[in-house]
């Protein structure tokens, strides 16, 4: 609202986008898809038990590549309307324990996954899932990584990254 403020009354050139949910590389570990390839790096290496800890698994969201989303974010600068804002998501919701059984198909470890009460929102939307259409219309833009390609990126990141010095 704030951007939308200063394009009223100051007449500068923004364009608002709400991007939904996006994972990908270097996602940082307070993120579901981030924690859950994390925990299964960790257990993988041996550095933790066979348990990966989970919150709501029923909870259904709309996720991209983080590097499609950032080429949205480009495209809204170079053909967004100034002024208007623009929905960046897949348009489509798979429920969070599509999206850890995903990652787990991608590891050749057996674990039990185990809810922790700890990581469970006293207030959780149950489905989030957004409407692009109008930033496709506009910019041309298409998500083009296949979620099953950034979680594979995502694990590998973390395979490279977990048991060396931080």
């Amino acid at each position: 609202l704030l951007g939308f403020q200063y394009f009223q009354s100051y007449g500068l050139n923004i364009v608002r986008t709400r991007a939904f949910n996006h994972t990908g590389p270097r996602r940082g570990e307070v993120f579901a898809c981030s924690n859950f390839a994390r925990q299964i790096v960790e257990i993988e290496k041996g550095l933790k038990e066979p348990v990966i800890r989970v919150g709501n698994l029923s909870a259904r969201r709309d996720f991209s590549d983080v590097r499609d989303v950032v080429r949205a974010y480009w495209l809204s600068l170079e053909r967004g309307e100034p002024g208007e804002v623009y929905n960046i998501s897949s348009g489509r919701a798979i429920t969070i324990k599509e999206l850890l059984d995903l990652l787990l198909s991608l590891s050749e470890i057996d674990l039990e996954v185990r809810e922790d009460p700890e990581r469970m929102r006293p207030s959780d939307v149950e489905v989030l899932v957004g409407n692009c259409s109008k930033f496709k219309e506009r910019t041309g833009w298409e998500p083009r990584i296949p979620l099953e390609t950034t979680l594979k990126d995502l694990l590998d990141y973390w395979r490279e990254r977990v048991g060396k010095r931080q």
